[in-house]
């Protein structure tokens, strides 16, 4: 029935009889003299207890738990006879074919009656096990999760509208999470192993992927996958979602097509590389553009774009290219902007002397928690980096650099705002002048424990408007205007 994909030679697997149903004896027939006794001569019985079930929740685990038994048993039996080189042509529905044919033969050869749900859930696993990432398959097709964070095999969670939440979704064991971690992993041409206990990686739709081991991971293998949407979220989505106003989002479209150099800034989970994403939308197509990462994320529009991505050494501890060695070498390339994923370590001198030399507009990421810290973020960074400089050196050259600062963050109750964009005006003595113009003005909770607040302008004109004006962005003295919430 299914010689197409079957390996030669391949038989039916033998029945396991670990899952065969185990049928219950009849009780014991009544005896006649205790039928013929009379009704006079017995005491009265106290009433039958009710026999003992199991709680709902113990049914329900007891047939996951033999679901999960029987799915690996079929899930040997499919290794055992499908021929895996031959499926690499196969369409989805042939393949689909195959697996409903080899698990119906190998449940029958096994004793094992299931109803249709159960035998349709059983497949589309089986199917996720051989094509995906198994349990994790649902969950990364579900377009309601942000965020998919697995503590070992047995717990896995995901965030949704900002909130963590425990699922259902559990793997057999260790062995069954590292299968699926090192096929993630080879995917990409990386690895991950005792030697080796942690890797970055991506998926095949651009979802960042991190993962820990044992023995440094203690309980367990820990997993992060933070999922990009398919749709790209462009500037007008992030106004439609309340990310900012409007008017924020002209003067960025100014700030950006006048190649201002932007630094957006945030904790983990903020949406930098979203609000980078949607602020190169508004880089002209006749620019080239390099973008520089530890792993690809960015998801730029334009025509002209050269995407680079550092890497690990090799198992000889040889081979490294670090995002340092990407922009130095980028610089060879004529860019007209540089775009890097994240600074994070001594890539950052040769950022800011990127943005001093020529090549304007260019954008980058950083964790801090306000603008004031993101400049102090720098120049640790550039201590770090082993250059000696003397602070006032550090800060010019930082100041000279460094145009705008976008401040993204995630509030308390999970939605993420620009809660700042704070312009870098030059030198004041020894320390770094900066004006706030926009900000996030937060009032107060609802009783469900949502912010309330609004954006509005602080009033100061911007420092960069005759810039603006010489490009053709001539935006009105009203967006500088403060004003409260509607």
């Amino acid at each position: 029935m299914f010689s197409k994909y079957k390996k030669p030679g391949a038989g039916a697997p033998a029945p396991s009889t670990e899952l065969k149903a185990v049928e219950t004896a009849p009780p014991e027939a009544t005896k006649p003299q205790e039928q013929a006794q009379s009704a006079s001569m017995r005491k009265p019985m106290p009433a039958p207890k009710a026999p003992a079930q199991a709680a709902p929740m113990d049914k329900e685990k007891k047939r996951k738990e033999r679901l999960g038994e029987i799915k690996l048993e079929l899930h040997k039996a499919l290794l055992d006879n499908l021929n895996l080189a031959a499926l690499e042509n196969a369409s989805e529905s042939d393949l689909r074919a195959e697996i409903v044919a080899i698990s119906g033969e190998a449940l029958e050869d096994m004793g094992v009656v299931l109803n249709r749900d159960e035998r349709a859930t059983l497949n589309q696993d089986l199917f996720d096990e051989v094509t995906g990432l198994g349990p994790l398959e649902p969950l990364l097709k579900d377009e309601t999760v942000n965020d998919i964070l697995v503590n070992g095999p047995q717990q896995v969670f995901v965030e949704r509208a900002g909130r963590l939440e425990l699922t259902d979704t559990t793997f057999k064991d260790e062995k069954h999470l590292l299968r699926i971690i090192d096929k993630i992993v080879s995917a990409v041409g990386r690895r991950v192993d005792e030697s080796n206990p942690y890797v970055d990686a991506r998926l095949a739709d651009g979802s960042r992927f991190n993962a820990m081991v044992p023995p440094i991971a203690v309980d367990g293998s820990l997993v992060s996958i933070r999922k990009f949407k398919k749709e790209k979220l462009g500037i007008d989505d992030l106004v439609r979602f309340g990310a900012f106003t409007e008017e924020m989002a002209a003067y960025l479209q100014a700030a950006v097509a006048t190649r201002l150099n932007v630094i957006v800034s945030g904790g983990t989970g903020s949406g930098k590389t979203t609000t980078l994403n949607a602020l190169s939308s508004f880089i002209d197509n006749d620019e080239r553009i390099l973008t520089i990462e530890d792993t690809a994320e960015l998801q730029l529009q334009q025509t002209h774009v050269g995407r680079m991505e550092s890497r690990p050494a090799n198992v000889e501890g040889k081979g490294a290219v670090s995002q340092r060695d990407c922009l130095r070498n980028a610089l060879r390339m004529r860019p007209d902007r540089i775009i890097v994923g994240e600074t994070r370590g001594e890539e950052v001198i040769d950022m800011l002397q990127a943005m001093n030399t020529g090549h304007d507009g260019s954008m980058t990421t950083i964790h801090a928690n306000s603008a004031r810290d993101g400049v102090s973020r720098l120049e640790n960074m550039i201590a770090m980096a082993g250059i000696e400089m003397p602070i006032k050196a550090v800060r010019s050259q930082i100041s000279s650099a460094v145009n705008l600062i976008v401040q993204a963050s995630r509030l308390q109750d999970g939605s993420r705002r620009m809660v700042s964009i704070t312009e870098v005006t030059g030198m004041e003595g020894e320390v770094i002048s900066m004006q706030e113009v926009f900000r996030y003005q937060r009032v107060g909770l609802t009783p469900d424990n949502k912010i309330i607040g609004h954006f509005t302008a602080t009033g100061i004109r911007s420092h960069y408007s005759e810039r603006f004006r010489m490009w053709g962005y001539d935006l009105p003295p009203s967006i500088f205007e403060p004003f409260a919430a509607e």
